[in-house]
């Protein structure tokens, strides 16, 4: 498996998408819906989302024949071609659509490629607002804008991303606790939130402003993100030597059989 052939396909078919959603950055584009998870995040998609992925794929189709490789893609029925195949693509052509309809920043595609047995091997994440180009190959480390990604000095503060406002955080205690715990556990002097991003763009935020956590509990309704909201960050989180795993701390599986939502692990990101 050549990856850096396939990583510089993903990375102009990210870039390629990128360019398509600048288009309508500012401009009105029609609001769709969809049957997805219990959140308005998982349920929203726009006509930009489609087109974002129509290029998306016009670049990685070629490359499921060639390397015969499968596909999952937010926005199309999942064919179940990941189990079949030794690797996958895995597409979000717009993750933080809320953001995007908001015209605020937050918003990236991001391109994965997994195994079956569900470990990263290519991560890209194209920022359209920053044109901040992210990505990462196993073994190979992480990169930003084409240079190995140096990261900052730690601040003093612990910065922790949330989707909604504190006030509405599931298990508020629970979570403030965690965030009051890790804060001590890394002697620094105080908290600061990162708010309205999507997953993707809140754990770029994280390895950019260290240290951080993103945490989602496990839950019973579907929901809690989906295969592709995690899977390029956690190969740019591995080759950056930080950490992505379910809440439990374990392995993230990112080719879960039953259902491409994370909502029953949870999520746990910190840097």
């Amino acid at each position: 498996m050549d990856l850096q052939n396939l990583t510089n396909i993903a990375i102009k078919a990210a870039t390629s998408a990128g360019k398509v959603i600048q288009k309508y950055m500012n401009d009105d584009f029609t609001i769709l819906e969809k049957k997805a998870g219990d959140s308005i995040a998982s349920q929203v998609l726009t006509e930009v989302d489609l087109k974002s992925e129509s290029v998306i794929l016009s670049h990685l189709l070629p490359t499921c024949k060639t390397y015969d490789l499968g596909l999952l893609t937010e926005e199309q029925e999942d064919d179940k071609s990941r189990f079949e195949k030794d690797f996958f693509w895995c597409i979000d052509p717009i993750d933080g659509t809320l953001a995007f309809i908001k015209k605020q920043a937050g918003f990236s595609v991001s391109i994965a490629l997994i195994s079956k047995q569900g470990v990263p091997q290519i991560g890209v994440v194209f920022d359209p607002t920053t044109d901040n180009l992210y990505y990462a190959i196993k073994d190979k480390g992480a990169f930003k804008n084409g240079k190995p990604w140096q990261l900052k000095t730690p601040n003093n503060y612990l910065t922790y991303t949330i989707e909604k406002r504190l006030e509405e955080v599931p298990r508020k205690d629970e979570f403030i606790e965690i965030l009051h715990r890790e804060k001590d556990k890394r002697q620094v002097d105080s908290l600061k939130e990162h708010f309205g991003s999507g997953s993707v763009l809140n754990a770029v935020h994280l390895a950019e402003n260290r240290p951080g956590i993103l945490l989602k509990f496990p839950k019973d309704e579907k929901g809690g993100g989906s295969i592709w909201d995690y899977a390029a960050t956690a190969c740019i989180f591995n080759e950056l030597g930080l950490h992505a795993t379910n809440f439990a701390g374990e392995k993230l599986d990112l080719n879960k059989k039953e259902t491409s939502f994370m909502n029953e692990d949870g999520i746990l990101y910190t840097s």
